[in-house]
Formats: structure tokens, sequence, C-alpha cells
């Protein structure tokens, strides 16, 4: 299947979610992370605020920022590169040029992410054996990606049935480390 069908299959089957599997999936999500010990002691997680049938982050983000981790976002640039800002609590967001809340925060630039100890970011599927990320085609993450230490966690987050087998690899693709679903955490790729 190439990529396009398989983002297709995917967000139809998210759009038949219940708001009550959303909710149980995220939260199931967010309790496995956050029980990591290399989550909690990442001192900088880049993450992302999601929105619409995404696995949430927001109550990731809050719990993250309340224990004392500094936890930067991304905002979009005109360029289709993503620029970063730290999350400084609810009241420290604003729609972005896409609608996503952002960061109001000073940007630090598009290498902040280098800095970063844990990197968590959106996909619709990964690649079981390869950590290939199927994103939503504008490949601002696999640029984000490709400035991430070898050593740092690069985690996907997904719901159940979005980890699978045979998504397409176009050179410039970026893989992740390991997926977080509903049922656990799965090391994709060997740090």
């Amino acid at each position: 299947m190439d990529k396009a069908n398989l983002r297709q299959r995917i967000l139809r089957s998210r759009a038949e979610l219940s708001e009550e599997t959303l909710k149980k999936s995220s939260a199931a999500v967010r309790e496995l992370l956050l029980d990591q010990p290399w989550v909690q002691m990442a001192g900088l997680v880049a993450c992302y605020w999601s929105f619409g049938s995404e696995p949430s982050t927001h109550g990731l983000i809050f719990a993250l920022w309340k224990h004392g981790t500094t936890v930067i976002l991304p905002v979009q640039r005109a360029d289709g590169d993503l620029d970063w800002a730290v999350y400084d609590g609810p009241d420290s967001l604003a729609p972005g040029p896409l609608g996503i809340m952002e960061p109001v925060d000073t940007r630090r630039g598009v290498d902040t992410i280098r800095t970063a100890g844990l990197v968590l970011v959106p996909a619709l599927a990964v690649d079981r054996s390869t950590g290939v990320r199927l994103g939503r085609g504008r490949g601002f993450y696999d640029r984000a990606l490709a400035r991430v230490g070898p050593n740092v966690p690069t985690v996907a987050l997904l719901h159940d049935g979005e980890l699978v087998d045979g998504v397409p690899a176009e050179p410039h693709d970026q893989r992740v480390r390991f997926s977080a679903l509903p049922a656990g955490i799965i090391e994709l790729v060997q740090m």
C-alpha cells in the first residue's frame, strides 16, 4: 500500500473511534509514558500539542510540566520547518497557522530539538520492524527528527492497530525508536 492510501485508511479508522475510546487510549499512553524512568529523567522533552483524533498529549504535557520537566512544543514556520518554544502552562498557548495550539514564548530555533532528552512525535502509523513513521505528508517531523541525536529516545504515540507491517519508506523518512500504544511501549529500533 502506498503512503497516501495508508494515510487515508488510518484517518478513516481514527474517525470511527468513539470519544470514550479516544480518552481511554490517550490516558493509557500517558500513564505508560509517565511510568518510564527514562521519561521521568528527561529534563527537556520535545512534544507536540495533539489535535483531532490523535492520541491526546494535553494531559501528558501538563503532567510533565507540573513534575518540573521543561517541555518544548513546535511552532510552525513558513518554510515548512519547526521552531520550538517552551510550554509554560495552559495559558501559554495560542492557535497557530493551522489552528493547532502553539506556545507564545520566545522562539528558540529549529536546532533546539537537539537538546531534548526525549522526543515525542505524532504519527498515523509506524512500521513495527523498521520504525518508519507515517506522518501527514508535509515532512515537518522528518526535518525535525533529522536533528535529534542518535541516543535520544524518539517515541511515536499511536492508537491500537496503528503499529503495522510495511510502511513505505522514502530517503527523507526518519525512523522512531519506540511506539507508545495503549497496550504498551514497543522498542522498534535498538539504541
